[in-house]
């Protein structure tokens, strides 16, 4: 896999994980808005919140609508070195395309690195209705721990930001629903 050479001004766009984990420096965050594309609980997770007999949920950026998050600007310096661990953290099972693409931020507009989800690959969770997403997510494990764990930090940060998505806020509900039911006797 080729990463690209690295352009003046490198940002980020963060809209799950990388909001609260981004696992790189930077020299400033802002809310920023992408246009064009929704975050989406879409891709099936098998390794870091979830197995191959109990998959998992994570974030993607899907076609159409809108979403907030934080748009983060690299130091020059570590360029370079974000971009190997994006390429790295991002796309070592191929279910995302890189794209930079237009962010809105307080102070005007950017071109940032994104990761939207590729719908050819087998991850892809299509056409999921609330009910079955927290249903995944409410009994997956993997690696990096609970899938629900993942929904509230994503969620918490959302709400640090300002940011209201009531999607996720409706999942959360259900999920927490389906976690503090009593067991079948």
């Amino acid at each position: 896999m080729t990463v690209p050479p690295a352009p003046a001004d490198y940002w980020v766009f963060g809209y799950g994980s990388l909001m609260w984990d981004p696992g790189f420096p930077s020299d400033a965050a802002l809310p920023g808005l992408l246009v064009g594309y929704h975050r989406q609980f879409c891709l099936y997770s098998y390794r870091y919140r979830g197995t191959r007999e109990r998959p998992g949920l994570v974030l993607g950026l899907d076609r159409g609508g809108s979403c907030r998050g934080v748009v983060y600007r690299v130091p020059d310096d570590a360029v370079a070195a974000t971009k190997a661990y994006l390429w790295e953290r991002e796309l070592d099972d191929y279910a995302y395309f890189p794209k930079l693409l237009t962010v809105r931020h307080p102070g005007g507009t950017v071109r940032a690195q994104t990761f939207v989800v590729d719908r050819r690959q087998t991850q892809y969770a299509r056409g999921l209705d609330v009910d079955a997403i927290a249903a995944i997510i409410a009994r997956g494990v993997g690696e990096r721990g609970a899938n629900r764990d993942y929904l509230e930090n994503t969620l918490g940060h959302l709400r640090e930001l300002g940011i209201v998505d009531r999607g996720l806020e409706r999942v959360a509900a259900r999920v927490r629903t389906l976690v503090d039911a009593p067991a079948p006797a």
